[in-house]
């Protein structure tokens, strides 16, 4: 018998092959291949779902590479070889391209066809759209895995006491701003035992003592008042539509319960607010920070301030602090051991800006950068940290340094010519030097910041970015700026072991710079898996707890490993 034409195209004239069977349905998707002359025919309705007809020339095996997906393409020639094996049907869901570049899904029987004499001569497939159900089925996984890797809420819990972390909290005085007045307290909570400067108090008893306070003060606001702990030993409320008589009275109250408390010294500052005010949520922290501090001066419970802080008196109090804060070595510098993969040593170290609180040593300066940036006062703690890397740089040649650098510090036009004066006084090499910028610093100025990127790699320092991938500037810094290393945001990487995601991300921002010519660094390296997995992702380099813990920098102290 011969084929009808509408339910077949033969790919060759050869009629030497015994005619292959046909599925019943006349409209039916099917092909058949056959080892005699490698020949494959299909039906005219597996034709019209690929868009064309295939040539002469590609109807072989070869078909596959072109009308196959390329990622089920390993799938598809095992199936084939199963069902030759097996001689048995075997069934398969792959993507099938179309001639425009679209693709369609498409479940497929292949069943084997054999000799009379029960060789299996070649392979029989029948096909159907399944493109709907395999669609939801794809959303349904998408929507699972984005259940799964989506951070469920952005109420990020303070690790030590389980309030809002300072930039929650801020964000919930910022809502509170928009609907209604009310009022900010800050509470400073110091161990009795510290003395008039707090000097003594054991991390763990210091910590305890936060910890019982800020359980005290859920129960004693209720669940209606949010929480924060905004500082090292500051813990905020804030009372939201409330009136400024009840919240004095409220503020008064809680200051004078926890004064009650054994071991514990409290001060407060209460900051009222309007929602036409200009201050916002930082600037009440801010004043609100100012004001327990001017209770404690005084010796006083509570420091209530009615109206908003003028900017300018804002600006020039903290400047005030930070200028007493150098004077007085407030700030302090450790340093962290930065492992180079390649030749498996410390070549390079980072400085870490420490902040020497009253109560429990040396603290992040995180809270005090942070603020310090908003109102302009970081430059003279920039350049603080720069003078004193000059130093060590100086004493120790050979070792490679990398400098934190705030944005607005980077953006104003002063630090470029601080840079080269100390790389003049101090005869330091330049190439020890490395400038980080951190990816979700506010950069003041992008014109200036690149002058100087420009300007100290023409001196031989070099640029990184820091906490790469935590910001959207990510990519576009990378465009802007000269930058020499990236340091891959430790959030992606103190899981990596155990978290797909992270995997790819971290692998995909390995291949950006490697493709900008960038080399990388991962962060809160904390053991061996993670280590090997980073060497397999092509990082150049690792800190973490696993190299080395942060230490306080002592002349002479760091050293190649």
């Amino acid at each position: 018998m011969t084929v009808p034409e509408e339910r077949e195209r033969s790919v060759s004239s050869t009629a030497s092959l015994p005619e292959p069977r046909l599925p019943a349905e006349d409209r039916a998707a099917w092909f058949t291949y056959t080892t005699d002359n490698d020949r494959i025919v299909w039906s005219a309705a597996l034709s019209a779902m690929l868009g064309r007809l295939p040539t002469s020339t590609e109807a072989t095996r070869q078909v596959l590479a072109r009308y196959v997906h390329r990622d089920d393409l390993a799938t598809v020639l095992g199936a084939i070889t199963e069902t030759w094996t097996s001689r048995a049907a075997v069934r398969v869901t792959v993507r099938l391209m179309r001639d425009d570049g679209s693709w369609f899904d498409v479940d497929c029987r292949l069943e084997p066809m054999t000799s009379p004499d029960g060789t299996v001569r070649g392979i029989r497939g029948t096909l159907r759209d399944v493109s709907a159900r395999e669609r939801a089925r794809r959303e349904d996984a998408r929507l699972t895995r984005r259940g799964e890797t989506v951070q469920s809420s952005l109420i990020e819990p303070d690790p030590a006491t389980g309030l809002l972390t300072r930039a929650r909290f801020a964000d919930e005085i910022d809502r509170a701003l928009r609907r209604a007045a009310g009022a900010v307290l800050v509470l400073r909570i110091q161990a009795e035992e510290a003395g008039d400067g707090g000097e003594g108090v054991r991390p763990e008893r210091n910590a305890e003592l936060l910890h019982r306070t800020a359980r005290l003060l859920e129960d004693r606001v209720g669940p209606d008042r949010l929480l924060g702990r905004v500082g090292t030993n500051e813990i905020a409320v804030l009372l939201d539509a409330t009136s400024w008589a009840a919240a004095r009275k409220q503020g008064n109250a809680l200051v004078k319960s926890l004064r009650g408390e054994d071991a514990a010294r409290v001060w407060g500052g209460l900051v009222r607010f309007r929602p036409d005010a200009e201050a916002g949520s930082h600037d009440l922290l801010i004043d609100a920070e100012q004001a327990w501090r001017q209770s404690r001066e005084a010796d006083c419970p509570i420091t209530l301030v009615a109206h908003p802080v003028p900017a300018r008196d804002r600006q020039g109090s903290y400047r005030s602090r930070v200028a007493n804060a150098l004077d007085t070595d407030r700030f302090t510098l450790y340093s962290q051991p930065i492992l180079e993969l390649q030749t498996n040593r410390v070549t390079r170290h980072e400085l870490l800006l420490r902040v020497l609180d009253e109560t429990d040593g040396p603290q992040s300066p995180i809270h005090v950068l942070d603020t310090a940036e908003r109102l302009d006062a970081v430059f003279d703690i920039d350049l603080w940290v720069v003078e004193r890397a000059m130093r060590l740089a100086a004493e120790q040649p050979g070792m490679g340094l990398q400098i934190n650098l705030s944005g607005r510090s980077v953006g104003d036009p002063r630090l470029t010519a601080e840079v080269e004066r100390l790389l003049t006084q101090y005869r330091v090499n330049p190439e020890q030097l490395t400038f980080e910028i951190t990816e979700t610093a506010l950069i003041g100025n992008l014109s200036e910041a690149r002058r100087f990127a420009d300007r100290i790699r023409d001196l031989g320092c070099s640029l990184a970015l820091d906490d790469f991938g935590s910001g959207y500037a990510s990519f576009r810094y990378l465009r802007l700026f000269p930058i020499d290393l990236v340091k891959i945001d430790g959030e992606y990487v103190v899981d990596l072991v155990d978290n797909p995601q992270d995997q790819v991300l971290v692998r995909a921002l390995v291949q950006v710079c490697q493709a900008y010519g960038i080399h990388t660094v991962a962060e809160f390296v904390q053991d061996e898996p993670t280590l090997r997995m980073l060497r397999e992702l092509g990082v150049d380099y690792v800190q973490g707890y696993l190299i080395g813990r942060p230490s306080p920098v002592v002349p002479g102290g760091l050293h190649n490993a």
